[in-house]
C-alpha cells in the first residue's frame, strides 16, 4: 500500500458565507446541494473510442467534470530491472480552457500531481506489486523486447473529482484498448535483437480485470462525501483517495488535506470505499458494454 499527497482541489471556488453554511447544513443532513446522499455519484457517462489513431481511448463524463484518456503501444526493451515486465508512462494535461486556474504553473502543477496519483494507483510500488495493469502481459521476448503504453489523460472541463473521474477513463480506455498481434522469427540467438512482424489486423484484447477504480472520501464537516464537487471541495478539511479492484483489494491509498485523520476514521473509510467501489465498477462495466457496443455499429 502506498501513501503520497494527493492532487489538490481544482481552482479556488469564492463562495459567500451563506453558500458555505448551505452547503455544508446539507451534507451534515445528508441532502446535498444537488440533490444527492452523501455516497451517491453524479451521472456517469462513458464514450470509446473517441480518438480514431489511438489503440485505445475513452471519455468519461461525472456531472460537469470532462475528461479523456487515450493509450498509445510502441515496441520498446524492457528494462533491466525488470525483464519480464513491459512499460507503463501516464501523462495529464489540464486544459486551461477548463478552468482559469489552471492557466500557467497551476495547470502544470496539478497535472503533475495527477499524473502521479495514477501512475502509483494503477501501477503499485517500484517492484510492480499490488499493480493494477499487468505488466508481464505487455513482454513479447522477456528481456529484448516489450510493449510500452504511454497514457495521456486531458481534462476538458473540471468540476470536482478529477482524479476519480480520470482513474475511470483510463480503466475504459484501456477496455477499449487492442494489442497488435506480433510474430517473433523463430532461430534468433540468444545474443541477437530478434526480428519481429507486427500485425496490421490482429489484435489482442487488453486484459482489465485487476484494473482498479479510485474511490475519494472528501470529509466535510463531521461527514464524508463520494464524488464531490468544485464547491463541495473548496469546504472540505481532508480527502481520502482509495483505490479498489474487483475482488475488493485495497490498491493503493493516498490522504490530502492538513487536517489528521484518526485511524479508527481511515478504516470505517476504506469499508466504505469497498462497498462503494463494488457499485461504481458495475456502473462503469455497464456504462463500458453500451460504450463497445455504439461504437461497434
Amino acid at each position: 500500500m502506498w501513501h503520497a499527497s494527493a492532487p489538490r482541489t481544482s481552482g479556488m471556488v469564492g463562495l459567500s458565507l451563506g453558500e458555505k453554511h448551505f452547503i455544508q447544513g446539507g451534507i451534515a443532513h445528508d441532502l446535498r446541494c444537488d440533490g444527492r446522499k452523501r455516497l451517491t455519484y453524479r451521472r456517469i457517462s462513458v464514450e470509446t473510442g473517441v480518438i480514431p489513431h489511438a489503440n485505445g481511448s475513452a471519455q468519461v463524463r461525472i456531472g460537469g467534470t470532462d475528461v479523456i484518456a487515450s493509450i498509445k503501444a510502441e515496441l520498446g526493451k524492457p528494462s533491466l530491472l525488470q525483464p519480464d515486465k513491459g512499460k507503463v508512462s501516464i501523462y495529464i494535461d489540464c486544459s486551461s480552457t477548463a478552468e482559469p486556474a489552471f492557466e500557467g504553473r497551476g495547470g502544470n502543477e496539478l497535472a503533475a500531481e495527477l499524473s502521479i496519483a495514477l501512475q502509483r494507483c494503477l501501477l503499485g510500488g517500484k517492484s510492480g506489486a499490488g499493480a493494477g495493469i499487468d505488466l508481464s502481459s505487455l513482454i513479447v521476448v522477456e528481456g529484448k523486447i516489450c510493449w510500452d503504453l504511454y497514457i495521456d489523460g486531458l481534462v476538458v472541463s473540471s468540476d470536482g473529482n478529477l482524479l476519480d473521474a480520470l482513474g475511470a477513463a483510463i480503466k475504459a480506455a484501456l477496455c477499449n484498448t487492442g494489442i497488435p498481434r506480433v510474430q517473433v522469427a523463430a532461430g534468433t540467438s540468444n545474443d541477437e535483437q530478434p526480428e519481429v512482424d507486427v500485425s496490421d489486423e490482429e489484435f489482442l484484447q487488453f486484459d482489465t480485470s485487476g484494473v482498479p477504480v479510485i474511490v475519494t472520501l472528501t470529509k466535510v464537516g463531521r461527514h464524508y462525501i463520494v464524488d464531490a464537487t468544485s464547491e463541495e471541495e473548496s469546504q472540505m478539511s481532508s480527502a481520502v483517495s482509495i483505490s479498489v479492484n474487483r475482488q475488493g483489494h485495497i490498491c493503493g491509498m493516498t490522504k490530502r488535506g492538513g487536517v489528521g485523520l484518526d485511524p479508527s476514521i481511515i478504516l470505517d473509510m476504506i469499508s466504505v470505499a469497498q462497498h462503494v467501489s463494488a457499485q461504481l465498477i458495475n456502473k462503469l462495466d455497464s456504462e463500458i458494454a453500451s460504450a463497445e457496443a455504439e461504437e461497434e455499429t
